[in-house]
């Protein structure tokens, strides 16, 4: 028989404490849980101890260099990652358990993807390519780290298989229209610099036709219409934010000169 498996499930922190007790309270399963904090200035490190969680702060400097100095802090075999406004469901951690519960030689994942059920403003949406949204989340220590050049939208890099879990985590995404903006906003200006540095270059055409086909891929093809007013206003805010995206790219090329 093979040796039990532990599995730490570990939360990256700023200024949680609207989220972290019940985030917290969803992960009571694992055998260990980390609150990895950026020196909160609210009550999350207070939060953090009274649930017994083990609280390490570490300066940030990017998503990726957190979740790496995350790997390396902990000793269980496998690390479980979840945000403060996620929640792991009893479903989801039976599914982690019955995987990680023992070292079976002939399992080969280094990875597992977690799809995740999202909720915008207030509304479960299943459609307009919000879901699977599958996520890299469980990952076998010394076999996964994060690419150090993606400071947002990580990439785990992985030494092994992976494989998909069937059971999402909840996750309460945007609560509002302004705050969907803002954060849109911050994406476009980073995911525009990325292409920049990649040789990408915006093209008359990009202005156009992207934000069309963005429409057409959110509405259309992932049947955001069936969701009425909330896909329709989902699919051209994605749409609009393809536009802005272009504009930023544009703007790289302008500073240039």
């Amino acid at each position: 028989m093979g040796r039990k498996m532990t599995v730490s499930a570990v939360v990256l922190t700023l200024n949680e404490q609207k989220h972290l007790a019940d985030c917290l309270a969803s992960l009571r399963w694992a055998d260990e849980i980390v609150v990895f904090d950026s020196f909160s200035t609210d009550a999350t490190a207070d939060i953090a101890r009274q649930f017994g969680a083990r609280l390490i702060q570490r300066r940030f400097e990017n998503y990726a260099a957190q979740r790496n100095a995350a790997l390396d802090a902990v000793q269980a075999d496998w690390i479980f990652f979840v945000d403060a406004d996620e929640r792991a469901t009893p479903a989801l951690a039976n599914e982690i358990l019955g995987l990680t519960g023992l070292d079976r030689p002939v399992r080969s994942e280094a990875g597992w993807w977690v799809p995740r059920h999202n909720y915008i403003f207030g509304k479960l949406t299943l459609r307009a390519g919000w879901y699977p949204d599958y996520q890299l989340r469980l990952l076998r220590r010394g076999l996964a780290r994060f690419d150090p050049d993606r400071h947002v939208h990580e990439l785990a890099l992985l030494d092994g298989g992976e494989g998909r879990l069937q059971n999402p985590l909840i996750h309460l995404n945007y609560e509002t229209v302004p705050e969907f903006i803002a954060k849109q906003y911050k994406y476009t200006q980073y995911d525009a610099g990325m292409l920049h540095a990649q040789g990408i270059r915006a093209k008359p055409q990009n202005f156009v036709l992207q934000p069309l086909r963005q429409f057409h891929w959110r509405f259309v093809t992932h049947q955001g219409w069936r969701d009425g007013w909330h896909g329709l206003r989902l699919s051209l805010l994605m749409a609009y934010f393809q536009l802005v995206l272009y504009k930023d790219l544009a703007k790289h090329l302008r500073n240039l000169r």
